[in-house]
């Protein structure tokens, strides 16, 4: 998996719309921690009994994304799954097995990244790192 860059400023502009599937493609977000398909977030709701489209799934992880509230990764084979994650900056470790994912912090990647960019004259720098092995149930 690797993590597709995404924007986390939103025009304001804009204003967002707070629509019941968006609220609940949120909810079924917020209820797992690990890193979830749109189809399997689709599948998910239809079991509960919520009825949202496929498409507007899509749509509503699409515009989360851009709006930073959801976080993505693209699967070796080169599908979005995605997850509901704390605001601040953040890395994950990523179990490439059940997709069990943690979030953790990084201090000394950070000051790599300031001292390496500046280094080589580069300015408002970002960056992302996601680890990626097996968590101790699939080991």
């Amino acid at each position: 998996m690797t993590r597709a860059p995404h924007t986390t400023s939103r025009p304001a502009a804009e204003p967002r719309r707070v629509t019941r599937q968006r609220i609940a493609v949120a909810t079924a977000l917020e209820s797992t921690d690990e890193f979830i398909s749109a189809q399997d977030l689709h599948t998910r709701l239809a079991e509960s009994g919520t009825r949202v489209g496929l498409a507007t799934v899509y749509r509503t992880l699409q515009a989360m994304v851009a709006e930073g509230e959801i976080d993505v990764l693209r699967t070796d084979d080169g599908e979005a799954v995605y997850r509901a994650c704390s605001t601040g900056h953040h890395h994950h470790l990523v179990c490439r097995e059940c997709g069990h994912t943690i979030e953790i912090e990084g201090p000394a990647v950070e000051r790599w990244a300031a001292a390496i960019s500046a280094d080589h004259g580069f300015s408002d720098v970002e960056h992302t790192l996601e680890i990626f092995g097996r968590c101790r149930d699939c080991a």
